[in-house]
């Protein structure tokens, strides 16, 4: 998600993304989770212009989503070209977030507005809008029901078809709850979830919310992001592998990656 903060608030912002940094290194020195890196296997060109809130891959294509007031929009890419199929644009004031495919339904999430969209997948035609409470930041779809981050530390499932609410999930680090969990990516039985302003994502549990693995993203890009927003934000597992495609905001690659066991003490 994105913050929205004028610019007499970029030392604030500043400030928090460097916090959030010392705790993420905290958290890689101290955790019991099992600790992983990222080992990168290819690089593939993406569309700077993209500000990342969801990606996921169905059928060959590479779904994302990208916020922003005013130019929030989704769009299908044929993951073997990287060639652009579609794309549907959302008008001013909606704030594009988190995407997924359940079935024969795309759901896109929006910031503040409390409204999910359902699209078909195939032409990313509206089809329907639905309601929820809160903030949406990131979805995925476990193959029976759908995952929702609202920013907090807990995770919400709904029901595929109508978006009800049928549960909730906290989401715990050594039993510390686990705040900024944005865009998700359901695979092989666990919830992957980037944290906001971190080059950190988890790996959960969905059964107990327990994170069983933590993830050290940081240095994949060569140069820094423009803006402190430009944060690693997407991940997308790459269907019949154990690899991902991750990518942030305004960024100019897409990453083909595995996690692998990080080296004891580093």
């Amino acid at each position: 998600m994105w913050l929205g903060i004028p610019v007499v608030a970029t030392a604030v912002l500043a400030t928090a993304v460097v916090v959030a940094t010392m705790l993420a290194g905290y958290v890689m020195r101290h955790s019991t989770a099992e600790q992983l890196h990222v080992q990168v296997l290819a690089t593939l060109p993406h569309d700077a212009t993209m500000y990342t809130e969801g990606l996921e891959i169905r059928d060959g294509v590479l779904y994302e989503g990208s916020g922003l007031v005013g130019q929030s929009r989704v769009r299908a890419t044929a993951l073997s070209s990287i060639a652009t199929l579609r794309e549907a644009t959302l008008p001013a004031p909606l704030f594009g977030e988190g995407l997924t495919v359940a079935g024969d339904r795309l759901w896109q999430l929006t910031w503040t507005s409390g409204m999910a969209i359902e699209r078909d997948p195939a032409t990313l035609a509206q089809r329907r809008r639905v309601t929820y409470q809160g903030e949406g930041w990131g979805l995925c779809n476990d193959g029976h029901r759908l995952v929702m981050s609202d920013g907090s530390d807990r995770l919400t499932f709904r029901d595929p078809v109508t978006f009800a609410p049928s549960g909730q999930l906290e989401v715990r680090l050594d039993g510390d709850p686990m705040r900024g969990l944005n865009e998700l990516d359901c695979a092989s039985g666990v919830i992957w979830a980037n944290v906001f302003q971190t080059d950190r994502i988890l790996r959960i549990n969905p059964g107990t919310g327990v994170v069983t693995g933590v993830v050290d993203a940081s240095g994949l890009l060569s140069a820094q992001p423009q803006s402190p927003g430009d944060v690693l934000n997407g991940i997308a597992a790459i269907p019949g592998t154990d690899e991902f495609l991750v990518t942030g905001k305004h960024w100019p690659l897409l990453f083909r990656v595995r996690f692998v066991p990080s080296a004891p003490g580093g």
